[in-house]
């Protein structure tokens, strides 16, 4: 059998991922016929079609569905050498990849991140926006903030503390509907909440209160999506205590009954402790995020003082 090269099987990825024959030519600088004869090259050497044709475009068969768990390692390991080879190990440049959910992404991190790239120009930062559990052994990100403690043993993990959720709703929405008293009384209000995924946190916080997903009004599973309907006045939805003390416009609901605990673990494979761009940006982001956990607990002390209710 020939050996399949790696650009058939990164070409394999990007038909797999987009669907579409010209999409995966111009996301990869290729023309559509390189592209095909990828394709027809590694069904060949492979002995199995990969792709079958139809007016709606590209569908995987059983045997590329097989091949994509191990693509992707391919890929996640090329973009690691990638990573590796951008700087010596003791240099302060090259790149580093940070992979982070939608919420930590777009609300908490930036400003760390700003005075990061101040402060080590030479160090190139890739963000990969997710809430799902990259996986740092399969090198998919060199550093990884999470809300779970890591299981693999190769991990560098380090708690940074305990962020408290509560509901909560605009103004303009508790002036028009009213706030309620229950949780019993919050099922009748407009709810935001999770879409199609159904195992990941917000399904499993959700269920401890009793909700399913008809009981939500709004269902989405883009955090920062769901946020922006929050503040819209869209209805009532989770959000992070410390980030809501920040909006004065934002009521918090039901403050006692409804607090939900969520972690926040800092991670990293313990082979790049010897890196320096690595260990800086994990660093500064350790302080970074305890000075943002400081803020966290005055947020949930003037929480539990107040009601969750800001001054007018």
């Amino acid at each position: 059998m020939t050996e399949p090269s790696w650009d058939w099987y990164l070409s394999f990825l990007h038909v797999l991922r987009l669907r579409s024959l010209s999409a995966a030519a111009r996301a990869l600088g290729l023309t559509q016929p390189t592209l095909g004869r990828h394709i027809a090259a590694l069904e060949e050497a492979l002995g199995s079609p990969l792709f079958t044709r139809s007016p709606g475009g590209l569908h995987p068969t059983p045997a590329a569905l097989e091949l994509l768990p191990h693509a992707e390692a391919m890929h996640a390991a090329a973009d690691a050498l990638r990573r590796a080879a951008s700087g010596e190990a003791a240099a302060a440049h090259g790149t580093v990849r940070l992979t982070a959910s939608e919420i930590m992404s777009a609300e908490v991190l930036p400003p760390m991140l700003a005075a990061f790239h101040a402060a080590h120009p030479g160090i190139a930062l890739e963000l990969h926006v997710s809430n799902q559990m990259d996986d740092l052994l399969r090198r998919d990100a060199d550093i990884a903030v999470r809300h779970a403690r890591p299981a693999q043993e190769a991990l560098l993990a380090r708690r940074i503390g305990t962020v408290q959720l509560g509901l909560f709703a605009h103004r303009t929405y508790i002036a028009a509907h009213g706030l309620p008293v229950s949780v019993a009384e919050a099922r009748l209000h407009m709810l935001l909440g999770f879409d199609q995924d159904y195992y990941s946190w917000r399904g499993e916080r959700a269920a401890q209160f009793g909700l399913a997903r008809e009981d939500f009004a709004w269902r989405c599973d883009n955090d920062n999506a769901s946020l922006a309907a929050l503040r819209a006045g869209l209805g009532i939805g989770v959000h992070q205590v410390p980030l809501a003390a920040r909006e004065p416009d934002l009521v918090a609901v039901l403050p006692d009954a409804v607090r939900i605990p969520m972690d926040i673990w800092l991670a990293m494979h313990e082979d790049l402790k010897h890196s320096r761009r690595v260990r800086l940006l994990f660093d500064a982001l350790a302080e970074g995020l305890a000075a943002y956990m400081a803020g966290n607990a005055a947020a949930q002390a003037n929480f539990a003082r107040t009601g969750g209710t800001p001054a007018p």
